[in-house]
This record gives structure tokens, sequence and C-alpha cells, in this order.
């Protein structure tokens, strides 16, 4: 039997369920095709900005100490979250409130106030997020990273936006942002956990009468380099330097993109990784260190990210790159191939156990790839790769790009003694 039923409205909005018997809650999300990528260097912020603005007040509901007050009742949590390809708002609650849940959830979407004063009380909040995120380096490193590979693009953009489009966003910018691309054909409703009753009638009265609209699609992103290694420092004084060191991979559909996970889960996944046994265990050279592969639409990269010693820095961004190296030129034994294999199965299974993980994994899947891959066919394409797939795609991505190196720290302009290190 399929964990994921997936059902279309009249005009064009998907609902995708995961029944859930054995837990006693449910969790009731509402995504878009929608995020940062969507915007233009007049609205940069405005998809993250928006999603602060939904939670301040509807008709209905005035405030957000209304809204607050309602999902409290019942004893629920609620949130909401932004990247570059998707946006999503969720209330998760005991089973028996789901339709009120999805109530709130709705009015919020279709009937905020966008209210002007509210607008200009929230640029504060934004601003002080801002700061947050530019004096922790260890989230700020990511955004370096994504404008080095990707430049003036919005991929290349913080999803938080800047300073100067926050400021100047006004009640139109809003709505124009949402009258654009928050229509069905972007919109999956998600319910996960314990449903009984009819919860497509439900959503089918609060969302089947709006109107079909086709948005289009946001600009492709464009890739350019000449292939050599190439670095961008950020200059902050700090006590430490955090890294990202990665190469261009493969978009998020694409026929090896088990074969990346194993990857980066031998890389630098878990305390037992290369990674984390060499630049931390052996070397001492950072306390955190890990590697991911970031796939979007149609690009993708596999990175490691490091906070490491400063004056260590250059051994750090040495060994990393080595490692990189390395598993592009010799085979991965068995052993450590199984063990990846089981880590990233674990991994997967443990995210499924409750209804905002398997809710959140469906829904991204189908806002993306417009179809909710079953958790089974996750599980047979990581039992599919071999060591010779690791080698061939490590090869590829590895050996037919340059390594590039974002860098945040005391560092002066130095960008030709790191790639040395890289070349």
């Amino acid at each position: 039997m399929s964990v994921f039923q997936r059902h279309t409205l009249d005009n064009g909005l998907r609902v995708l369920t995961a029944e859930m018997p054995q837990v006693q809650s449910v969790t009731c999300m509402i995504m878009l095709a929608a995020g940062s990528r969507y915007e233009t260097p007049d609205t940069n912020g405005i998809a993250h900005f928006a999603e602060h603005m939904f939670f301040k007040g509807t008709e209905r509901r005035p405030s957000a100490r209304d809204i607050g007050m309602e999902v409290d009742s019942l004893g629920g949590e609620f949130n909401a979250f932004t990247s570059k390809e998707y946006t999503g708002y969720y209330v998760k609650c005991a089973a028996d409130y789901r339709d009120r849940a999805l109530d709130v959830l709705v009015d919020m979407l279709r009937n905020s106030k966008f209210a002007p004063d509210e607008i200009e009380r929230e640029k504060g909040v934004i601003v002080e997020e801002m700061n947050m995120y530019y004096d922790t380096p260890r989230d700020f490193i990511g955004g370096v990273y994504d404008s080095l590979l990707y430049g003036d693009q919005p991929l290349g953009w913080d999803i938080i936006g800047r300073k100067e489009t926050v400021r100047a966003a006004t009640r139109d910018t809003f709505l124009g942002y949402v009258d654009r691309w928050y229509k069905p054909e972007r919109m999956v409703v998600g319910l996960g956990g314990h449903l009984e009753g009819d919860p497509l009638e439900t959503v089918e009265r609060l969302l089947g009468d709006l109107e079909p609209v086709d948005t289009g699609e946001p600009a492709t992103v464009e890739l350019n380099g000449d292939g050599g290694p190439r670095v961008h420092i950020r200059r902050k004084e700090s006590d430490q330097a955090h890294l990202c060191l990665g190469v261009r991979s493969y978009p998020l559909v694409h026929p090896d993109r088990y074969v990346l996970q194993l990857l980066s889960t031998v890389l630098g996944t878990g305390m037992s990784s290369r990674l984390f046994t060499e630049v931390r265990e052996r070397r001492g050279l950072a306390y955190y260190v890990f590697a991911h592969n970031q796939s979007y639409t149609d690009a993708g990269s596999l990175y490691s990210q490091a906070g490491v010693d400063i004056a260590r820095a250059d051994e750090a961004v040495e060994t990393i790159a080595h490692e990189f190296r390395r598993i592009a030129e010799e085979p991965v034994p068995d052993e450590e191939l199984e063990k990846a294999r089981a880590l990233a199965k674990g991994r997967f299974v443990l995210r499924l156990e409750n209804p905002q993980g398997m809710t959140m994994f469906g829904l991204s899947r189908e806002v993306l790839e417009g179809e909710a891959v079953e958790p089974d066919e996750i599980l047979a394409g990581l039992d599919a790769v071999t060591a010779a797939d690791l080698q061939r795609v490590a090869q590829d991505v590895i050996g037919s790009d340059g390594l590039n190196l974002a860098l945040i720290g005391p560092f002066e302009d130095s960008a030709g003694r790191f790639e040395a290190l890289l070349a």
C-alpha cells in the first residue's frame, strides 16, 4: 500500500495525505513552489518577509496574538520556513483539531491584511534577524558560498534579502509577490498523521474556489566559470574561520542523485566519516565539519563546511581538498560503502517516524518534482549504489571542475594563497 495518496482539485491544487494511524496527532502543511529565487533585485528578501507578515493578522483574526491564541487553544504548534525554491506553513496539533488548524492556515494565506504599520514595525525585526545572521559565520558562510557559485542571480542571493530592499518594501510589494506566485498550480496541501473523516472535503471548502492561473517559471540559473579554482574571502574579525569548500554537482532530478547522497555520507556524515575522522579527530582542526549535497531544480553542489582554527586554516583547506580528491581517485572500500548506506537509510527512516517529517518529505518532492516518491523507492535507490558508481560520479563532479572555497575570517586579501592550495 502506498504511503502517500495524491488528489487534485478542479483548480489544480494538489492534496497529499499520509495516513499514520499509530499516532494521535496531525501535521497540516501548505507548501508552495515559491521561494527566494522567485524574486527580482528590487524585491530580494520579500519571500521571507512575507512569511513573517502572514502571521500578523487577518480580518477574522485581527492580530498576531489572535492567531497565536487560537493555535494555542488547539494545543498546537505552528511555524513557517522559506528556502530558495519553496515556502511552507504548518500547524501540528491533536488529530481532533485538524479542520480548525487548516482553517487557521488558509485564513492566514488568503486573508492576511499586510497592514502598513505592521510592515514598518516588522522591518526592524527583519533587520535584526539579518544582523544576527551576519554575526553568525556558521550560518552566513553558506550564503557566501552560494554567492561564489551562482553570482548575482537569485540562487546566489541571501534568502533573508538585503537591508535596502527590506526597508523599501511596501504593501504593494507583498501583494505583487503573493498575487504572482501564490496560486493553485504552485500550492500543495499536506496532511500527515491520524486522519479520520474526510479531510479532502475541508480542503475543497477552504481552497476549492481559488482561481487557477498560469504563473510561468522563474529564470533558470546561469552557470559560468573557467573550471579553475575559485576563492571568495569575507573578512571578519573572529576567533574562528568558517569555510565551505566544494564542487558543482547535479540538479535535483538526476539518475545519480542517490550516488551523490552516499558520496556526501562517506565524506562527511556522522562521527566515523572521512572528514570528521581526519579534520577533527586526527588533526584537531575543527569542532564541527560535515559534507552535504545541495541540489536545486537546475543546479547543485557537493560541499564540506567547517569551523576551523584560524592559524591552521591553510592546513584545513588542504586536508578537506585532499579528501575530495581521494574519493575521486580511489575506490571506496565495500565495508565503508555498506556503513554509509546503512547510515543514510537509517537517517532517512528516522525522519519519517513522525507526521511532520513524513509530510515535509512528501511535500518537498511533490512541490519541486511533481511527484511524492514512496519511501521504499528512496531505500531501493540507495541500495542500488555500487562502489563503481561512487568513483564514477566523484570523478565527474570533482574531476571535471575546479574546487570552490568560501571563507569567513580575519584574513587579508589572500585569495591567491588559498587558490594555490586548491590547484
